[in-house]
Formats: structure tokens, sequence, C-alpha cells
């Protein structure tokens, strides 16, 4: 007699501990879904659909994820003007990688924040510092990552050469800071370049950092990226918030390109314009916000005086860590109305996350099958994401 268990996940195994010859010929969940992904992204232009509900819900798709596009992926990690002088610092943890982000009087610089010795930490929190030393065995480092000094090693196969912290790829864009976890990541500089032309009249380096909040929510990090980056639920999740000054039937379709996508939601002709902001602006531009995702895992909303940032960190299938920032174009806005603008943003941001949380909990159904988009001007932002997912997970594979 043969015996047969039937483990939880549904499969058969044999009393040896492997699979029956049916089930090694059943492609695991990972390589259904990418497949799933590949064909729902291959839809025609005028025949959009989402994506189904397992993308959002499966941990071992996650999982998946984690591996592949999104360590390999660009994170914004920050502002510029947060490290304003040389030696300035921030800790923060990139998936498993501890960080350092630091001026290093030569640019901002992205260092593993982990002692060569026995991988203690160097520094947590943030401030400012001339070197970084172990407090685990004292071992000192330069803010630009060498060794300096290694208390007593005098070992013959002791190399300081060979013990600088490892950088991890790092680039200073649109007053951003962009931190990739891969040896050999994409050129973000092309990655962006439609972008780039669009967001030259907004002058982003000038705006000043005034707020950061961080935030968890329950939710899958592509239902928030969709989210944020649709004016298709505007005039319905925010009646009272966003409605007023840009409705959903004067969201329109922007560019897109190798790492992103955009729209730009109109005000209506009776609203007056949100502030100045930058000389370059015309006047179509200061009577709209502009809105994009930088694949992976940032969404930005700009306008003439405001920038608003949200930089995703996925921890699992149905949690994200959020970033957000608000920044101000120069000295235009005073402290009253930035601190309107806060309470807003902070609302307008309650406000979404209670609906994909409650959707969360909704996209584990045999019915969450992938539904059709609207249009270009209102949901073309998303499928230019399902696009994106399906052809980095292609690109990655092949690399392999």
């Amino acid at each position: 007699m043969i015996l047969r268990i039937i483990s939880t996940a549904g499969s058969v195994i044999m009393a040896d501990g492997g699979l029956s010859e049916v089930e090694q010929q059943r492609p695991s969940r990972i390589t259904v879904l990418r497949k799933t992904l590949s064909d729902i992204a291959a839809n025609p232009l005028d025949c959009p659909r989402g994506l189904i509900g397992q993308h959002y819900v499966d941990e071992e798709y996650f999982a998946y994820e984690k591996a592949t596009v999104l360590q390999a992926g660009w994170h914004c990690v920050g502002r510029v003007d947060e490290l304003p002088e040389k030696g300035d610092y921030r800790t923060f943890k990139l998936f498993d990688e501890l960080i350092i982000l630091v001026n290093s009087g030569d640019g901002i610089k992205a260092l593993s924040n982990l002692c060569r010795h026995r991988g203690m930490p160097l520094a947590q929190g943030c401030g400012n510092a001339r070197m970084f030393v172990c407090p685990y065995h004292a071992w000192s480092y330069k803010i630009s990552g060498d060794l300096i000094r290694a208390p007593r090693m005098e070992n013959k196969s002791f190399n300081p050469e060979t013990c600088s912290l490892p950088k991890f790829p790092c680039v200073e864009k649109f007053g951003f800071v962009y931190v990739s976890l891969s040896d050999t990541p994409t050129n973000l500089v092309e990655d962006l370049k439609d972008l780039t032309e669009k967001l030259h009249s907004y002058n982003p380096s000038f705006y000043r950092l005034v707020h950061t909040a961080d935030e968890v929510w329950n939710t899958n990090w592509k239902c928030l990226v969709e989210n944020f980056m649709e004016g298709y639920h505007l005039s319905v999740v925010h009646p009272k918030t966003l409605h007023g000054y840009t409705p959903t039937e004067l969201s329109k379709k922007g560019p897109s390109g190798l790492g992103f996508t955009s729209y730009t939601a109109h005000y209506p002709d009776h609203i007056s314009s949100r502030g100045r902001g930058s000389d370059k602006l015309s006047e179509s531009e200061r009577h709209a916000s502009f809105l994009f995702a930088a694949f992976p895992c940032q969404v930005v909303s700009i306008a003439p005086p405001l920038l608003v940032s949200l930089s995703l960190l996925p921890r699992s299938s149905s949690r994200v860590d959020v970033r957000w920032t608000m920044s101000v174009y120069g000295e235009e806005l005073d402290a009253q109305t930035i601190d309107a603008r806060i309470a807003l943003w902070t609302e307008v941001n309650r406000e979404d996350r209670e609906k994909l949380e409650l959707m969360q909990e909704a996209l584990g159904s045999r019915y969450a099958n992938g539904g059709p988009l609207a249009g270009p001007d209102y949901e073309g932002t998303v499928r230019d994401f399902v696009v994106w997912l399906a052809s980095r997970d292609k690109e990655i594979q092949q690399k392999k």
C-alpha cells in the first residue's frame, strides 16, 4: 500500500516526502500567477483588465516579488534637503538591508550599516557624524565607508583594504534620493527620461521639506500604487477633500516611460490656482496637480507650491509601511497654510487607507478575478503599472 498525505495546500505528498508524479507536473502558484500577470498585461489597449485577487493576497507570490522586482527596483528613501550638511546621516532598513544614508561631502551615499567585523549595526536614528564607530569592538569608518581603525587586529588574514563598508547604488533626482539593492540596477535616468522633461518646469529640487509622517497601511503595496495613480476614485472617495478642485471628470492621462506613469488632475475653471511656484510653469500647469509613480514604490503629487511623496516599503502581502513627506516651493506658503495642507493630506490619506484596507479583506475571494479597467484618462495609469510589472518580471527571469 502506498501512503499518501494531503497537504494543507492541497498537494499529494508521498510517504517518502516527495510529490506524486501528477503534482510534479503541476505548475506552482508562482508560475501560475506570473503567467496570469503576463496574460493580463498583454490585453489590447482598448480591453484593459486589473490583476486578480491572488496577486494581492498570496504570501508566496509576495515573497517572489520581494526577491525579484522589489529587490531589483529603485526606491525613494528621502529628500536631499534632509541631509544638508557634510556628515548628516539617517538610518533605515530597506527589506533585509540596514542602510546609512549619509552626506559624504561628495554627494549622498548609501552605506551598509553593518560593521565588517561581526555584523553589528554602526549607527541608529539620525544625526551628524565625523566617523562611524562600532559600539561592539570599536572598529571605525570614515563617512565615505572606508575603514579607519580596527583595534588589536594583527592576524595575517586581516586586510583593512577589504573591510570598507559596501555601498548601494544611490542617485539624487528631482530633489529625492533613490537607492537600489541590486548590483546591476536599471539606468534610473533612462527609466525616468520623459518624466524629467515633464518636471523640468516645476524645478522640483527647489522644494523644501516641511513635514514627514510614518504610517502602516494594511493593504497590498500594489493596491496603494494603483489607488494613488488613478483619478477614477477622486470624486467618490474624496467628495469633501479633493472633488472640489480635482474632480474625476477632469483627469487626463499623462506621459509614461520605462519606469513611470503619470496623469494630470485639472482644476475647474472657477477654482483659483493653488499657488505660483516656479516662473517656468505655464498657466495651465498652475491650474492643475501632476501625479506620477516612479516604479515600483514611489507615488507623488506635485503642484506649483506643494510636493507630496509617498515612499512605500512592502512588508507582507497585506502590509506596507508608508513614509510620506510634504515639501513646499521656496518660501511661498506661510505656516498657517502649510498646517492646513498637512491636515488636508492627512485626511486624504486616511480616506484612501480606509478603502484599501476594506478591499484587502475581500481580495482573497474566488470572485476577485480582475475586472475591466476604465479608459486611459481614468485608469490608464493602472494598465501602465500592470504592463511594467509583467515587463520587469520577464526581464529579471531572462537574466537568471
